[in-house]
């Protein structure tokens, strides 16, 4: 590590709040009423009922999603014996985990004992406050005695993750390697190098998923380990050898497979090249692999390669394992974790890696696309798939194998559970979508089908049952983005508006658009060439019915295409402006922001329609508004400028739509902090009601306060979501990320589905 590194390691650590992690209260706890529920006397009621039936601790205390790390710092990150508090970096690291990737709080616990007897003593003693037990960084033999006592006297999972979450991760990932080389797992040849805690769990493991024992050999550092080496204690003695080879350079010649868990630079280009033809080689040691990945990849361009870095294709890393297993198992309230929930989790994983790859990770990885292959064999750490994958099918497990005490009977409840934890739940987003993919599909045009984003969008919103997507453009180009991106357009409808065939379809629509605007100045002329515009052209489609939504914006100047949309769509009958809304989803809960995207400078009219609009749309996303108007002043303080705009669309609101709760022109903290308000404005008329609508007094607010709250990573975003066209037409805007396309699509076919039924009645 150089020197930079190192203060830059210190100073994460050491700034602002020493250390990784901390408690949360999860209760109320501001009055004196709530600190007597939290303690005394109130304490005692959960007391006595967990006193009447110890499993009523899973309800009334946090031990059920509590895991204890602990260790006794014997063998730290390949740091080796650096003493328990000096280990406690690594262990907070490891809550940190824990916590980010599936919702599981922590205590760390660092136990100064290296005699396995007392040690397991210690761990017994504290055990009730847990729900699951993850031992870190103990070393080997005694790392195996100290686990299993702990599994055959503790009914609460016990996992010794150095051990178990290596195996795991390297198995899936074995799975696969060995399916893409063309090989039967009972025929490959192992050499494992190294015979510590992982290597021994390692080879265990893949025993299991089938390696045949005699296809095995096992090198620590005194060279092979034979059946004629004395002094081998009983793990090294499992995988002893008959072969008549002492050493690593003997072991490799011929070899499928050569794992390493050792040091670095043992392996050397040559021994990889006298290994079996398409060779699969894991170089595990951290930091550095036994082998530098550009050394094995020139010794042999048949090879599949992993290591344990980031900076690398396939990194076998246990945090693609660990939080999702304890998970799972404390989700179950399974009594231990056993071999049945770890090969559910190899298999979970190993599948993963075969699925499409959100976009999300491959921007998070910065890379255009991820596919299953010799340089993806196993999934990326970041891929939020891991949690609804691996927890599931661990679960499962443990109920299939009779040790689990709670089992999970509502599957699809469960999925929303972890989704609740990992703070990807969107109840709203996830109606949207099931609304979407339940109705007949909606044909959606893609305006700017030769913008990758856009692209992908499309390809996901087919993909995801969400509509029938319609790309314009050039056919050419698009098959060839699709290709450099590595999507797949089979299934979508391309349609070129430039080209000969479509020529009928623009006179058409510029017929049917003069007639519609021909006393607005438009001529036939002027109408005909503007359907070479793609906006024009989609958004006739959608007119005419020949579409049923329509979505731009990735690159277009939104000032033209709002334009584009009054001329063709129009705005609603009893509206002379329209807007857009942003759904922001927070820890405080869901916001409705108005308009983040249309009105630069609203009058007082331009705020009342926008108001009404955003009321309307906040009840179409099934919510009740209760409406701030939010400008720099508050009720009446500054007596000019955007203060009383804000203040006349409020005063015109109140007397029109009475039973609406609204209220303003306020300050946003006012806004947001209801017990603020309450206080400082008694005669505001939002008086106990939490705010969940906000309209701005002008573009420029608007949009940075959702911008801003997105980049502080507050909240997430569903919108730009039009409102008030007489058509489904919506704008993203330059910074849409793919999903965010997606997310706006399935809104745009909600919005389509209303429009039906609204046209429908009006039929009858």
């Amino acid at each position: 590590m150089s020197e930079k590194l190192k203060e830059e390691a210190l100073r994460y650590h050491m700034e602002g709040k020493p250390g990784k992690i901390e408690v949360v209260p999860t209760k109320p706890y501001s009055t004196q009423h709530d600190l007597s529920m939290a303690y005394t006397p109130g304490v005692a009621q959960p007391c006595l009922e967990i006193e009447k039936n110890p499993e009523c601790a899973y309800d009334y205390t946090a031990k059920g999603n509590l895991v204890a790390v602990i260790s006794n710092g014997t063998a730290v990150l390949g740091l080796g014996d650096i003493g328990a508090l000096s280990g406690k970096p690594v262990m907070e690291g490891k809550g940190l985990l824990f916590k980010i990737f599936a919702g599981i709080d922590v205590f760390d616990i660092e136990v100064a004992e290296k005699d396995p007897d007392r040690f397991i003593q210690a761990v017994k003693a504290i055990a009730p406050t847990f729900g699951g037990i993850n031992l870190e960084d103990i070393k080997a033999p005694e790392c195996f005695e100290i686990e299993q006592r702990l599994k055959e006297e503790l009914d609460i999972p016990v996992m010794h993750d150095d051990q178990h979450g290596t195996a795991i991760i390297s198995g899936a990932g074995l799975l696969n390697a060995i399916e893409l080389q063309g090989k039967r797992i009972e025929d490959v040849r192992l050499v494992v190098n190294g015979a510590g805690a992982a290597a021994i769990s390692c080879t265990r493991l893949y025993k299991k998923l089938g390696i045949r024992a005699e296809n095995i050999v096992m090198v620590d550092s005194k060279g092979v380990i034979t059946k004629n080496r004395k002094g081998l204690n009983d793990s090294k003695a499992e995988f002893a050898t008959e072969r008549n080879i002492s050493t690593l350079v003997e072991a490799m010649v011929g070899a499928d497979v050569f794992l390493g868990l050792s040091v670095a630079d043992v392996l050397t280009p040559e021994m990889v090249q006298s290994m079996n033809e398409r060779p699969i080689v894991f170089a595990l040691a951290n930091p550095n692999p036994e082998i530098s990945y550009e050394k094995a990849k020139a010794s042999r361009p048949d090879l599949i390669f992993a290591t344990g870095r980031s900076d690398y294709p396939n990194q076998i890393n246990n945090v693609i394992g660990f939080p999702y297993i304890f998970r799972g198992a404390l989700d179950a309230r399974a009594t231990g974790i056993n071999e049945d929930m770890k090969l559910a989790a190899v298999y979970a994983i190993a599948s993963l890696a075969k699925q499409p790859v959100p976009d999300v990770v491959n921007a998070a990885y910065g890379l255009n696309r991820i596919k299953f292959g010799p340089d993806y064999i196993i999934p990326k750490p970041l891929d939020p798939r891991l949690l609804i994958t691996v927890a599931p099918a661990v679960a499962r497990a443990a109920m299939n194998s009779g040790i689990a005490k709670h089992p999970i009977t509502d599957w699809k409840a469960y999925e929303h559970k972890l989704r609740v934890l990992m703070g990807n739940d969107n109840k709203m987003l996830r109606h949207i979508y099931e609304k979407a993919q339940n109705s007949p599909r909606k044909r959606v045009v893609f305006a700017e089908a030769n913008h990758a984003n856009m692209l992908r969008a499309a390809v996901t919103a087919l993909r995801e049952n969400i509509c029938q997507p319609v790309l314009l453009g050039n056919d050419e180009y698009i098959n060839k983005l699709a290709t450099s991106i590595g999507v797949d357009l089979d299934g979508l409808e391309i349609v070129n508006l430039r080209h000969p065939n479509e020529e009928n379809r623009r006179l058409r629509y510029a017929r049917i658009l003069t007639d519609k605007r021909q006393r607005e100045g438009i001529t036939y002329e002027e109408a005909v060439e503007k359907m070479f515009d793609r906006n024009y052209f989609g958004m006739m489609m959608v007119e005419t019915g020949d579409a049923d939504a329509f979505i731009t914006g990735t690159y277009s100047k939104y000032t033209e295409t709002i334009q584009i949309a009054k001329e063709v769509i129009g705005i609603r009958e009893g509206f002379n402006h329209f807007g857009a809304m942003h759904i922001i989803n927070s820890k405080k809960g869901t916001y409705f922001l108005s308009d983040t995207l249309i009105n630069r400078h609203p009058d007082t009219d331009t705020l009342t329609d926008v108001a009404r609009l955003t009321a309307e749309a906040v009840r179409f996303f099934a919510q009740e508004p209760v409406m701030a108007m939010v400008s720099y002043s508050n009720f009446g303080a500054d007596k000019i400028g955007s203060p009383m705009l804000v203040r006349n669309a409020v005063r015109y609101m109140q007397e029109h739509y009475p039973d609406l709760p609204i209220d303003g022109e306020m300050q946003v903290s006012f806004a947001i902090n209801n017990e603020l308000r309450d206080k400082s404005f008694p005669f505001n008329k939002l008086k106990g009601k939490d705010v969940n609508t906000i309209i701005f007094p002008n573009l420029s607010s608007a949009n940075t306060a959702y911008k801003m709250m997105l980049e502080m990573g507050i909240g997430e975003t569903i919108g730009p979501i039009q409102i008030g066209l007489n058509k489904p037409i919506h704008f993203t805007d330059i910074a849409c990320e793919p999903r965010d396309i997606v997310n706006l699509t399935a809104v745009a076919v909600l919005d389509a589905l209303v429009q039906e039924q609204k046209e429908g009645l009006l039929k009858k």
